[in-house]
């Protein structure tokens, strides 16, 4: 018996060893993989901030970048996703929004709108945010009664306010034939370009107190929808429900820009980004400024600035520098 006493207490002892093997190699793999788990977010991390800002496009465009967000099979993706119609009737128009969400970016597609009678109807391309204090950058066509130009209206909210419209007659027939319409948003300015031709730009003019939309991520988005309480002559000539369905055409979209991670919440651009892309720190120079000028001279037909019955008090401090 004393002999089994004995032994007892050595046994300790004995497995000691093991038992320390075992600890340290538990610590040991314990440390590794939060070693593996810290590379691979930190690897994550680099690859998210080292995204291309240009989107690719090649095949499948639209069914790459956009989803049906309303509308049914009003909205049709065909020629292998690079080509989208938006299509209205009696029942319904059609929208779509894009996959990603930019902070910054130059949008451009080419689209054809509805042709012969299209009064009431309005088209729509615009980048937005969410929220009732949303940024909102507008392009809306306006249609009209057969023969009459469309209407190009522009509008910019930020933080929810817009009344920034400003709207141009075409100096073209845009059902005949696709043409380019494209929206600059850096820190610096807002562009609106038809065909390469600057017709607006909106300063970024937060040193006079007006709000510039810098901090809200915004979808691309566009649709087709009945408008006619407004949209013709201010309500006055209404749709013509029988030339439905009205089809708007789009084609060759492309974005370069900040791709914004709401997993992350973070920009694929990074500070030095703002100061080599040129997308990002563009503004008019002095020769595209005199051709904004000339445009705006010869097809604005409104502009919120100059419009003394709807802003008695006088207009925005923005309209000084823009």
């Amino acid at each position: 018996m004393a002999m089994q006493r004995n032994s007892h207490p050595s046994r300790p002892h004995k497995f000691l060893p093991y038992l320390g093997f075992i600890i340290f190699s538990a610590i040991f793999v314990f440390k590794l993989d939060i070693i593996i788990s810290q590379t691979i977010s930190a690897a994550r991390r680099n690859l998210e901030s080292t995204t291309s800002t240009t989107l690719v496009i090649g095949n499948g465009t639209f069914h790459r970048h956009f989803i049906q967000s309303w509308g049914e099979s009003r909205a049709r993706i065909l020629e292998d996703g690079e080509l989208l119609t938006l299509s209205m009737d009696k029942s319904s128009g059609a929208g779509i929004e894009s996959k990603k969400t930019f902070l910054f970016a130059k949008i451009d597609m080419q689209i054809k709108l509805i042709p012969g009678d299209s009064a009431g109807t309005v088209t729509t391309y615009y980048l937005s945010s969410e929220g009732n204090h949303y940024d909102e950058i507008d392009f809306q066509f306006l249609g009209n009664s057969s023969g009459n130009p469309y209407t190009i209206h522009t509008n910019v909210f930020t933080q929810g306010k817009g009344e920034r419209e400003q709207q141009f007659f075409l100096w073209f027939d845009p059902t005949e034939d696709f043409h380019t319409y494209s929206i600059l948003w850096n820190p610096k300015c807002i562009i609106f370009y038809v065909d390469n031709i600057p017709i607006r730009e909106f300063k970024n003019a937060e040193k006079l107190g007006v709000p510039f939309p810098k901090d809200q991520p915004m979808r691309i988005y566009s649709s087709l929808w009945n408008a006619d309480d407004w949209a013709t002559q201010g309500g006055r000539v209404k749709t013509n429900w029988s030339l439905a369905p009205f089809t708007a055409s789009y084609r060759y979209f492309t974005a370069e820009g900040c791709i914004w991670s709401y997993r992350t919440r973070s920009s694929s651009c990074n500070s030095t980004d703002f100061s080599t892309k040129g997308v990002l720190k563009m503004e008019l120079d002095g020769k595209s400024r005199r051709m904004m000028k000339r445009v705006q001279t010869e097809h604005m037909v409104y502009d919120y600035c100059r419009d003394n019955w709807r802003f008695p008090e006088g207009p925005g401090p923005e309209c000084s520098i823009n």
